[in-house]
This record gives C-alpha cells, structure tokens and sequence, in this order.
C-alpha cells in the first residue's frame, strides 16, 4: 500500500475554495483513536472510521488547531470542534477529509466514488423525473456515468447543507443541474429549514484515477 499522496487529493484542493484544507488516509489500515471515537462494525468499517478521524485531525494541525478527538454523533454524522466545518468521505482505497474554518463557510460537503456507472435499477430511487429527463438527452454508453455524478453530487450537497438544517430526507431533496467546467447546482425542492423550496447550493466535480470526487460549499453570509 503506498503512503503517497493520491492525486485525487490536489484534484480536491483545486475544487474547493482557498482557505479549506484537505489531508487523505488509507482506509485498508487501522489508525490510532482518541478518547471518545468509538464505532461498532466489522473490522472494514471499523478501519474506515479511523483512517476518516486521521485524515480530519490531519485537517486540523494544517488549520492550526489541536488535534482533539472527533466523535460521532447519534445520526453518525462526525462531532466537529468548535470553530470548524468539515465533511468526510471514502471509497475502497482513499479516504478524504475536508476542514474550514466556520468564518469561511457555513457548510461543507464532500463526496468519493468508484468511477462506474450506477445501475439501471436505482436510477429510479435517486434521479428526479427531471434528472431522469435529462438523463435521456446524452449518450446511452454513458448515462449510467451521468447518473453516479448525480448520486455523487446529491452526496456531497447533502452533506453541505446538514451542518446547517440537520435535517434528513431522500434523494428526492434536492434536483442537480450540471453547468460547465464541471460545476454545478443542487436545488432543494422543499423546505429544509433554515433552508426553503428552490434555494440553491454550488458545487463542483471531477473524475480522476477510476475516482469520481464531489464538493458543495455554502459561503458565509456577509452582511
């Protein structure tokens, strides 16, 4: 197993804002946890869990902060220390954390995939009829790619907007559009307080080594 730096992880720094710091942990290896970060599964999810905390505490040292541990929430979801948003994500062989000061953002969400099309059968669970709509204006050969970004999208903006509505619902919350220069837009379709119907969150995405990568950000209001 290398212990390398991923390219996916440069492919991260470069989608998200300045200011955001991102740090990468092989989830095929066990990582020591602090006081406080316990979790229950079999020994693969129990590695996953460890190599998400390491890359986090990663996050923080670069933030100047010390490193504390990072429990989990009842819903799962990582107990971030004060003064800090962030979002974690893995897939087979990386594992991805993402921290920002919470003077920068309000939210944020990353999301990493296998690059391989989503099955036919759960395009309708995930997909809007809208999304399945646009769905059949590309390719055949390559819908099933289209529809995983959409997955990965939804993931990553899902996660973005969690830190501020905590609020749980499908994939029918939110519809993704793609724009150029791999961004794009994820628009809830209710209310999500403080979030409502047709608010909009940005977001871009990246497919990089058979990875596919997702990021949502929610700006600070200025006033």
């Amino acid at each position: 197993m290398s212990t390398s730096e991923p390219p996916i992880v440069a492919v991260a720094r470069g989608l998200l804002p300045a200011g955001v710091v991102v740090a990468w942990a092989d989830p095929r290896l066990n990582y020591p946890l602090l006081a406080g970060e316990t979790i229950d599964g079999v020994p693969a999810r129990k590695a996953e869990f460890s190599a998400g905390r390491h890359a986090a505490r990663a996050c923080l040292m670069a933030l100047g902060r010390p490193e504390v541990a990072i429990p989990a929430q009842p819903d799962r979801s990582p107990f971030w220390p004060a003064g800090v948003v962030g979002s974690i994500s893995h897939c087979s062989d990386t594992c991805l954390a993402a921290l920002a000061p919470d003077t920068l953002l309000r939210g944020l969400g990353i999301d990493l995939e296998p690059d391989l099309p989503l099955e036919e059968n759960l395009w309708d669970i995930i997909l809007l009829p809208v999304e399945l709509e646009w769905l059949d204006t590309q390719s055949p050969d390559l819908r099933g790619h289209w529809a995983k970004r959409i997955f990965c999208a939804k993931e990553a903006a899902y996660k973005a907007q969690y830190a501020q509505s905590t609020a749980l619902f499908g994939f029918d919350g939110m519809q993704i559009v793609f724009g150029e220069a791999g961004r794009f837009t994820a628009m809830f379709t209710a209310d999500a307080p403080p979030f409502t119907v047709s608010d909009i969150l940005h977001g871009a995405w990246a497919q990089i080594g058979g990875q596919l990568l997702a990021v949502a950000t929610l700006p600070v209001l200025r006033t």
